[in-house]
């Protein structure tokens, strides 16, 4: 919001300079983004009046000028703008004035000068060559009454700065020029003078029907007609400079004062060309299909959630937000009928939204509006139209159906000392809380307030609680350094950190990714199978709308970036939490009832396994790659692989990945129907793992290194084509013999059509390599024999296994 000092102290006039005034607001959560002049520097730039312009004898664009700046004999001076003529008040710098600098950084001073052959002692001004505006189709022209001589600034109150304010929304009450200086009296305890506004006295009977339809929209509806009105008056000079300074143009007399109670009072207000509207007026929720053309131009497509001001033909206004064309006034306008209303916060907010605009209106009113003061505002702008229009005002008609009933708020004393972190008495609270005009009660260590009706914030404890910090200052509170022992958290050793975790995937290849943690809906039904995931109140957009119970979706959406984009190959992962529905999960200061939030770490590879050169031949990634990467990851662990069903992962290439028996995730290839959907000729391979397993690592035992040679035997059995590298390893770990350290698979041979010897269909031969080793003596030839033949006993009992010969 911005605003002109000199406006603010109207109102309230506190002995601060300017500077010292932002502080104080910003102070009490009123940020002052800005305190800007509102002209720059210059001097010796008065009022002058132009006597005679008579054309240059040697120029045809040029007139001399015979100027009166009130210091006895007119001055000369040569002036090419296309609006110089006799009888106008412009600015006129005398010589040695220096005005402020140009397109060029240097300020330009004004000397006599010569132009084409005639002398010119000074130099009639445009706003643009003051910095005013960057208006330079002319003089700029004074009001007629300017006084001729007068410094300019002194005339234009160009020492004036402009604040622009940053509002919080629950600061709706200070969006007008009178509720800053509400706040400003009472922050600093300076008088406030309150607007008088005297009631119209009714001249006409005329009254326009209206009737409110929807109570839950509109709670009350205030307006008056007005006759005989001239829309061509031209909008006083002094509400004009407000209202530039408030970043708001002239537009018309009319449509100027509506602006300016609202920038004075905080009341968005609308006047209608009352000879447009057909009977009376209506005040209810729009239909699905009807259409509105506002007076911005644009057509609006209604619907049921959209309130509406009708009339016998049709849709006229956009309730709170914006007038319709049909009913705008303009030059032709006579009689007009003024309505303010107070609209009820929930049904404006997030309208003006829908249709890609937003209005000063509909800002206001969606953070609410004060609903006693509808008649009060009706008389200030019927005051103002009857004073600069004319005009015959009829009665106020006054419709109060639905307006907000305060609830009293207690405050604890205790509690705000607490809160606040200062010693605070009963009377130190209430205090503030006075000066801000809120009724207070008193009880034992409480005070109870019951808020205003401008005040729609003021809901809960806290609220109250912020009022006095604000009221105090928050510059004074003091500063308290923390009591609690400050006591590092060692992580365990039996846990590495999630950065070490990054660096590891970088090393493997891998780029991290960030992503919201909000997606679209469709990820968690087609990636996770997710029917029911967990809805966002309030998205930021309407396909982010639900979190996610997987980190699959945002990665293939990276990739999707990527390759749309060229990219030859990739290699992403993501480290983030997902959020499922568990009713176990109890609320704490960690936790949110009913919803369990694990942390997750994914990852994704496609394109070819190494970049493009000449000593590898290309080939695309596969599952095995990937496999690997998980593998280094959870070393020196071992993990497991069975095979499993996952709603993003191709059916027959999808492994459940176990640590100690318990599954941890996933990891796999892309479905070939998501695969297509995307367009990728070949799929992407994904693994899906649990943080916390994967950074937990084993304490490292020290080991003696062993004094004797190990011993190693090959031996080759022949199983079953089904029999898994998992089923295999877990028959030959589970001999009980201390002396066998490893065991390694290096080949495995099946027979080509017409079988092989010793094989049979369906059969397989699997080469292990098995490594022992004794650590108080060398192992002897029948030591080693035990050990094998221990094996190929357990491989026979447990898989069918026997010696290939």
């Amino acid at each position: 919001m911005q605003f002109p000092e000199s406006w603010l102290r109207t109102f309230c006039n506190p002995a601060l300079d300017s500077q010292q005034l932002a502080d104080l607001l910003t102070m009490a959560g009123l940020e002052v983004e800005e305190v800007a002049p509102v002209a720059p520097p210059f001097h010796r730039v008065v009022v002058g009046e132009i006597l005679s312009a008579e054309q240059h004898p040697n120029a045809d664009r040029l007139r001399v000028c015979r100027v009166d700046v009130g210091q006895g004999e007119p001055l000369q001076i040569v002036c090419g703008a296309p609006n110089a003529r006799a009888g106008i008040r412009v600015p006129c710098a005398l010589v040695g004035a220096v005005l402020p600098p140009g397109d060029d950084g240097k300020p330009f001073e004004i000397r006599v000068g010569k132009l084409r052959g005639v002398e010119s002692h000074g130099m009639l001004c445009s706003a643009r060559e003051l910095r005013l505006s960057d208006d330079h189709g002319g003089l700029l022209e004074l009001p007629g009454n300017a006084p001729i001589g007068r410094d300019l600034r002194e005339v234009l109150a160009l020492d004036d700065r402009l604040f622009t304010l940053k509002l919080t929304p629950n600061l709706a009450h200070c969006l007008s020029v009178y509720g800053v200086a509400r706040e400003v009296a009472a922050l600093t305890g300076a008088p406030l003078v309150t607007p008088t506004i005297t009631p119209v006295a009714p001249r006409i009977a005329d009254v326009l029907p209206v009737r409110i339809d929807a109570p839950d929209l509109c709670g009350r509806f205030t307006g008056r007609v007005i006759r005989g009105i001239d829309p061509t008056a031209k909008t006083p000079d002094w509400m004009v400079q407000r209202l530039a300074r408030c970043g708001q143009r002239s537009i018309s007399a009319l449509v100027d004062i509506s602006n300016y109670v609202m920038f004075e009072l905080g009341r968005p207000s609308h006047i209608f060309d009352l000879d447009k509207i057909h009977g009376g007026l209506q005040v209810r929720w729009a239909r699905a299909g009807e259409t509105l053309k506002l007076l911005n131009g644009q057509t609006v497509t209604l619907d049921e959630t959209v309130g509406v001001i009708t009339d016998a033909q049709g849709v006229e206004s956009l309730a709170g937000i914006m007038g319709g064309e049909a009913t705008a006034v303009s030059d032709e306008t006579r009689n007009v009928y003024v309505e303010a209303a107070f609209w009820w916060p929930r049904a404006i907010a997030g309208r003006s939204r829908r249709f890609n605009f937003s209005t000063d209106a509909g800002h206001r009113f969606e953070r609410g509006v004060d609903p006693s003061t509808t008649r009060e505002h009706v008389e200030r702008i019927t005051q103002l139209i009857l004073e600069i229009c004319g005009g015959e005002a009829g009665p106020v008609d006054d419709h109060i159906v639905n307006v907000p009933q305060p609830q009293p708020v207690t405050l604890r004393v205790e509690r705000a000392a607490r809160v606040i972190g200062m010693p605070l008495t009963q009377a130190q609270c209430a205090e503030p809380l006075r000066r801000l005009g809120l009724a207070v009660t008193e009880g034992d260590g409480t005070l109870t307030v019951t808020p205003p009706p401008y005040r729609f914030d003021l809901q809960i404890e806290e609220d109250l609680i912020e009022e006095v910090a604000r009221v105090i200052g928050y510059d004074r509170l003091p500063d308290a350094p923390p009591l609690a022992p400050v006591v590092p958290r060692v992580r365990p050793e039996a846990q590495r950190s999630p950065h070490a975790l990054r660096r590891q995937l970088a090393q493997l290849g891998y780029q991290e990714t960030i992503n919201f943690s909000f997606v679209e809906e469709r990820w968690e039904r087609d990636y996770a199978g997710n029917a029911d995931p967990i809805r966002l109140l309030n998205p930021i957009a309407s396909h982010l709308s639900v979190m996610r119970s997987s980190l699959i979706g945002s990665l293939l959406a990276a990739l999707k970036y990527n390759t749309d984009r060229r990219v030859p190959r990739a290699r992403l992962f993501e480290i983030g939490r997902v959020f499922r529905r568990d009713p176990s999960v109890p609320d704490s200061d960690t936790t949110v009832a009913g919803i369990e939030q694990p942390r997750r770490v994914a990852g994704l590879a496609w394109g070819d396994e190494a970049m493009l050169q000449w000593g590898v031949p290309a080939r695309p990634v596969d599952f095995y790659d990937v496999k690997g990467d998980v593998e280094a990851l959870l070393a020196p662990r071992r993990a497991t692989f069975e095979p499993a069903q996952h709603p993003a992962l191709h059916p027959g290439r999808c492994a459940r990945v176990l640590l100690d028996g318990k599954p941890i995730g996933v990891i796999g290839e892309l479905h070939p129907r998501w695969r297509q959907a995307e367009g990728w000729t070949h799929a992407p391979v994904l693994f899906e793992l649990d943080l916390d397993a994967v950074l937990a690592r084993p304490v490292l035992q020290a080991q003696p290194v062993g004094r004797h040679q190990p011993v190693q035997r090959d031996i080759a059995v022949v199983v079953a084509e089904a029999v898994t590298h998992a089923q295999l390893m877990a028959a030959i770990t589970a001999v009980d013999q201390p002396w066998l350290r490893d065991a390694v698979l290096f080949d495995v041979y099946r027979p080509k059509a017409g079988g092989a010897a010793g094989l049979a269909d369906g059969e397989k031969s699997l080469a292990v390599r098995l490594t022992l080793e004794r650590d108080d003596a060398t192992l002897t030839d029948a030591e080693i024999d035990a050990v094998v033949q221990a094996v190929l006993a357990s491989l026979q009992r447990r898989l069918g296994a026997r010696l290939r010969t």
